[in-house]
């Protein structure tokens, strides 16, 4: 099948997590079959439930101090984040 908006690209076909995905690899545009979006946004959905924040907890009255230079100024490496399901879909 041709990407519908280049006219002469043929399409390139990948699965990622039992989904199929048709995607251009001129203009980058991604289409799905009928009841891939679905699926896509139940995974989505269910994923973003799993890695919901806990409650709100108000502050210990005594916080523990800091430890060490960079944290108490705000420098130093953050925690990479795992990519979201989406993300992980097309990253190809």
């Amino acid at each position: 099948m041709h990407c519908p908006a280049c006219r002469t690209v043929t399409l390139a076909m990948t699965e990622r997590q039992g989904i199929e995905i048709d995607y251009c690899p001129e203009c980058r545009g991604v289409w799905l079959d009928r009841g891939e979006l679905d699926r896509l946004i139940e995974r989505a959905g269910a994923e973003t439930a799993a890695a919901a924040p806990p409650a709100y907890r108000p502050a210990e009255r005594h916080a523990p101090p800091r430890h060490g230079h960079h944290d108490a100024h705000g420098y130093g490496h953050k925690p990479r984040k795992p990519k979201s399901l989406l993300g992980e879909l097309f990253d190809f």
